[in-house]
């Protein structure tokens, strides 16, 4: 691995983030020859063109080495095999930064029988996590599931009245907003809806679908989580008949899922049949507690505000049944640390998983 690869992967990877084509991976690719880009591009929605073609667009890459950050697609999807259009195109060299988790895929072999010379694992630590969705998603069949909220210091994100607005900086709430348009779906439970009556928006160029926990159809017609078809409802056998039947009339989406609770396991399930690959779970409390308890967070996501809401009836970010002994804690590993105005954002992992 010479500092041109690495320079030029990194290049890839800025492109890569460019992109939102869930549930395929982001990728870039950057075409180089005699240590100048003469081509790039990413892979922007699904169904698009892929990275390695929109990258060779144009161009004469004949002799040239193609940097992209997840190995070249060999099936026939929505779009043609790239290992294709790599072969015709005459690139002599491919580095990319990671193989692809698909079985379906074998483009490195592919390649390497027509004669190109193949490297991987450059930048690869990078690749996966800018993929760790796509990543989870092919290995589960579930979405990879991601638990954000913003906090005081002491844990809590709301006083004994119920007050959250707003305990994170203005910074911080920015960037919370702005992470929405990287997840297919967000979830809260209806305390949050009618505590908040959130509009779930990314503020960016993509809005992910609204999914609200609602067992006993409490939501109101005029939240402005249902003001379009871009939500859904999910309830349990307990909901009234009437009030699904209204919902349903009104174009609103009602998924049944449990008797009395909402599975969270058979949900994700459901969500994964539908090509959800990403799921940003914002709360609250009790929602908080109930995915950690029934281990289905892959990631955390913790704003924490420098300031302490006393009382032992503030809310705390993962409430629920609780547990009663340590032993059974929820463990982090892997963990980063970042800074949004006063505000600090630990990023972290299950400790069984590292990426």
């Amino acid at each position: 691995m010479s500092c041109d690869d690495v320079y030029f992967m990194g290049r890839a990877l800025m492109l890569a983030r460019k992109g939102h084509p869930s549930p395929n991976p982001r990728v870039g690719a950057v075409v180089v020859r005699d240590g100048v880009i003469i081509g790039e591009g990413f892979h922007e929605r699904v169904g698009m063109p892929h990275a390695e073609v929109n990258a060779m667009k144009g161009i004469d890459a004949k002799g040239a080495t193609l940097y992209v950050t997840l190995e070249p697609c060999s099936h026939h999807g929505r779009t043609p095999p790239c290992t294709d259009a790599i072969i015709k195109a005459g690139i002599e060299r491919v580095v990319c930064a990671m193989r692809d988790p698909n079985p379906k895929v074998d483009g490195l072999r592919l390649l390497k029988e027509a004669g190109i010379t193949v490297e991987a694992g450059v930048l690869e630590a990078e690749a996966r996590r800018l993929n760790e969705a796509f990543i989870r998603y092919i290995d589960t069949k579930r979405p990879f599931t991601v638990l954000k909220c913003g906090m005081s210091l002491d844990g809590k994100i709301a006083t004994k009245t119920g007050e959250s607005k707003w305990i994170t900086s203005q910074p911080s709430r920015k960037r919370s907003r702005l992470m929405r348009e990287n997840f297919d779906a967000i979830l809260v439970g209806i305390n949050t809806v009618l505590a908040d009556d959130p509009m779930l928006r990314s503020g960016g160029t993509k809005d992910p679908k609204r999914i609200i926990l609602d067992s006993a159809l409490r939501i109101p017609r005029e939240s402005n989580v249902l003001s379009d078809g871009n939500v859904l409802v999910v309830t349990t056998g307990r909901a009234d008949e009437t009030r699904l039947r209204e919902l349903r009339n009104d174009g609103i989406e009602v998924l049944v899922c449990g008797e009395t609770e909402v599975d969270l396991a058979a949900l994700l399930k459901v969500l994964g049949e539908r090509g959800i690959s990403s799921l940003l779970v914002e709360g609250g409390s009790t929602v908080h507690g109930s995915f950690v308890m029934a281990g289905l967070v892959d990631k955390v996501l913790f704003f924490i505000a420098p300031l302490l809401i006393p009382g032992s009836d503030a809310l705390s970010a993962v409430g629920g049944v609780g547990i009663e002994q340590l032993g059974d804690a929820f463990r982090l590993g892997t963990m980063r640390v970042r800074r949004f105005g006063d505000d600090i954002l630990i990023e972290a992992y299950p400790a069984q998983r590292t990426e």
